[in-house]
């Protein structure tokens, strides 16, 4: 017989096997439930908000054109819609755009139209994220027979074609060539000759596309006699390998130029060619074209070309203005700062050419300069203690600047107009009873515009506003249905709120809690995080697949929370943004602990002894630095495409705000989490595309390698052949957030 003493032990193991498969059952119904809710998000997509556009304003601003489907049918055509009425005609309709012997139209990617002219662009395949390759079909005018743009070229192998200002010629890339064919037909004239995988005429190079948004390497000038282009040459640049194991019977290979920071950048200058050929006049930039940047090519006048230069550490801005003629330029105008500038996206000139605004931090806040062609130092357009967040646009008559801005809360954005001549103080022209995000895009005079509106809990809607009373003129979409399946799933709201961290520093976050919630129970809780210098987590915006999914996991019975820390692009101020140069990484890692520290001292329903991180790219790299440097406060993490080793990443955004490693060496190592990774004690999965072109699956193989060597358990998924979105293919996206949420189940309870 069995001593009592032995019977209690087998009840005890007993009994904690009971309660472990009743943690088990709870574990599986909470996955089931949250995979369940996942479909819907990323598989049905019952969640996304009704799309307007992509829409363009015609010429007057009083009516815009969209690309529509058929009523009753498949086929595309093209309609003017009365921005005041919503009176609908059909401008192209789907059976001019078929193209002679063939049965059916054409599908139209983008298209644009010119004195009565009609370029539509069909047949894409991506190149990147951004750019992408396909065929162009002119139709020379109303009615008349399509025709395609170098019929000879191989299918999908053009690029960035536009109708000259006159709309009587087409210029296009193919083969990193420029070339300019007549819309009345006839044999393209090669503008360039000497494109090659090493010299890129009239596109970018992967780094500047990626960094600097430049894909469309080339434009008209005013009176169509002359383009104006980029040129690369990239010999000499670090070769990067991308391997698909799953394409083919063998491994295929793709290879690409990718400079990584410290090392070798293309040189790039700027040509001006004219349309019907010869030879290109070089522009006389200063300096090596190897350790600048040419930022924007913009045209001022028919002979006259805006050009921002950087340097190679990215901290001056030089705006040239260059004799197209001659390659002769003269600088108007110089930012510079100790950290880094932004480029300006748009130089917007005003008073008949004779002024330009300029967007520029130099006074301690983001503001806009207005500056004379002669140059100097400008005039202060925006005229209070706050950000002008972006240039929104500039009225028919040169008086008014609208931006946006938001200087009492940094989470929110409003419209804002300012007197042209700096004179008195910006106001609010965004009614002040609708707080949230609010965007805006202004029709030719800037009467009109389209305005979007959301918030945490509002789904986006869309409508024309007229300026500046922001009188609602026409509703365009209705996002009613969406909120209302948001209420169905009883989503509790999201609570926005400010915490103090070490050094008297508040942050911005953010609160979703379960639908359940019991303030006397205590909730294991999830840090959403990104934390760099691209971007924001905490802004009262609808947030789209993304929020959705953290609702999902706070549906799930956990507390999920976010933070901005200082460093991330928040409206308040230089110094906010830009205490973390040369140490990205470190001190966003030192506040997101101190905040997640304070909130769990603020609230008791919070367990900080179930602590969980999580984040995508930078994000990624922020959750691995807190699983490894504080290891006492996050016992579960799960990084996504991170950059475990800054040093490994593309020199155009690292250094912009680490500086290079041969000058600041101490910087990128400690802000580098993979230094850190001996500190791993909690739960760590790791997540990564192998064909990620942009944060390469090389730093997470070299962290596998460390954790390995190291001796430390970890979980890895790799999805084979996805780029840095892991989108491609079947399934794709919802897997990624099943995999996300069934590790916090797994491991977070």
């Amino acid at each position: 017989m069995h001593s009592r003493r032995h019977i209690a032990t087998i009840l005890s193991v007993l009994a904690i096997a009971a309660s472990f498969a009743a943690l088990d059952a709870r574990q599986a119904d909470r996955a089931t439930a949250l995979a369940a809710r996942i479909d819907r998000i990323f598989k049905a997509r019952e969640f996304d908000p009704p799309r307007f556009g992509p829409a363009r304003w015609l010429d007057g601003g009083d009516a815009y054109a969209i690309v529509e489907r058929v009523r009753g049918g498949t086929r595309s055509e093209i309609a003017r819609y009365d921005a005041a009425t919503g009176v609908r005609t059909v401008m192209v309709g789907a059976a001019s755009l078929v193209p002679p012997g063939a049965t059916s139209p054409l599908e139209i990617d983008d298209y644009s139209s010119t004195a009565g002219r009609l370029l539509i662009f069909t047949n894409t395949k991506r190149v990147w994220r951004q750019n992408t390759r396909g065929d162009y079909w002119v139709q020379p005018g109303p009615g008349a027979p399509l025709r395609r743009i170098d019929a000879n070229a191989p299918p999908s192998s053009l690029m960035f074609a536009k109708l000259s200002p006159d709309g009587s010629r087409v210029g296009y890339v193919r083969a990193n060539n420029i070339y300019v064919e007549a819309v009345a037909g006839g044999a393209p004239v090669a503008l360039t000759r000497d494109g090659s995988t090493t010299t890129i005429n009239g596109t970018s190079d992967w780094v500047y596309e990626e960094e600097l948004g430049v894909r469309d390497g080339f434009t008209w000038s005013p009176d169509g006699a002359r383009i104006a282009y980029w040129q690369f040459d990239t010999t000499g640049v670090g070769v990067f390998t991308l391997i698909d194991d799953t394409a083919e019977l063998y491994p295929t290979v793709r290879t690409f130029a990718y400079p990584k920071v410290g090392t070798k950048n293309s040189a790039v200058r700027v040509g001006v060619v004219g349309a019907s050929g010869g030879g290109t006049t070089w522009i006389r930039l200063p300096g090596d074209p190897r350790e600048h940047y040419v930022a924007r090519v913009e045209w001022v006048d028919a002979t006259t070309l805006g050009i921002q230069q950087l340097n190679r550490l990215q901290n001056q801005n030089d705006f040239y203005l260059a004799d197209v003629r001659t390659g002769a330029v003269r600088r108007a105008f110089r930012d510079r700062s100790s950290t880094w500038v932004e480029v300006v996206e748009e130089v917007r000139w005003i008073d008949k050419g004779r002024s330009f605004l300029w967007i520029t931090e130099r006074d301690g806040w983001q503001h806009v300069y207005r500056v004379p062609r002669e140059g100097g130092e400008g005039t202060l357009v925006t005229r209070f203690e706050g950000d002008a967040i972006d240039v929104v646009g500039v009225d028919a008559r040169d008086e008014w600047l609208y931006v946006l801005a938001s200087p009492a809360d940094a989470t929110q954005r409003y419209l804002y107009r300012s007197r042209l001549d700096g004179t008195g103080s910006p106001a609010r022209v965004t009614p002040d009873d609708q707080p949230g995000t609010h965007a805006y895009t202004l029709a030719p005079g800037g009467a009109l515009a389209f305005h979007t509106y959301s918030r945490f809990e509002k789904p986006p809607a869309v409508d024309v506003v007229e300026l500046p009373s922001h009188r609602v003129v026409r509703t365009l979409t209705d996002p009613s249905a969406v909120a209302a399946k948001l209420a169905e799933i009883g989503a509790a709201p999201g609570e926005f709120f400010k915490i103090a961290v070490d050094g008297g520093v508040t942050l911005d976050g953010w609160m979703l809690k379960p639908s359940t919630f019991d303030a006397s129970r205590k909730y294991p809780v999830i840090v959403f995080v990104y934390g760099e210098p691209a971007g924001q987590t905490v802004t009262d915006r609808w947030n789209g697949s993304t929020i959705m999914f953290n609702r999902a996991l706070a549906g799930a019975g956990y507390i999920v929370v976010s933070f901005d820390n200082r460093g991330t692009p928040a409206p308040k101020g230089v110094a906010w943004r830009k205490v973390v140069y040369g140490s990205v990484g470190d001190l966003s890692s030192k506040e997101q602990a101190s905040a997640i520290t304070a909130l769990g001292a603020r609230h008791p329903f919070i367990d900080l002894d179930r602590v969980g991180v999580w984040g995508w790219s930078g994000g990624g790299s922020s959750t691995l630095n807190a699983m490894f440097r504080f290891p006492e406060i996050y016992k579960v993490g799960v990084a996504v495409a991170p950059v475990p080793d800054q040093q490994l990443y593309d020199t155009i955004y690292q250094e912009r705000y680490m500086g290079l490693p041969s000058t600041n060496a101490q910087g990128y190592r400690i802000g580098s989490p993979i230094t850190f990774a001996e500190g791993l004690r909690g739960k760590l999965l790791v997540v990564h595309g192998s064909g990620d072109d942009n944060v390469h699956f090389q730093g997470t193989e070299r962290l596998v390698n460390r954790l390995v060597e190291l001796g430390k358990p970890f979980d890895f998924m790799m999805y084979p052949n996805r780029t840095h979105a892991i989108a491609e293919g079947p399934g794709t996206t919802a897997h990624v957030y099943q995999l996300i949420a069934r590790y916090f189940v797994e491991h977070l309870h």
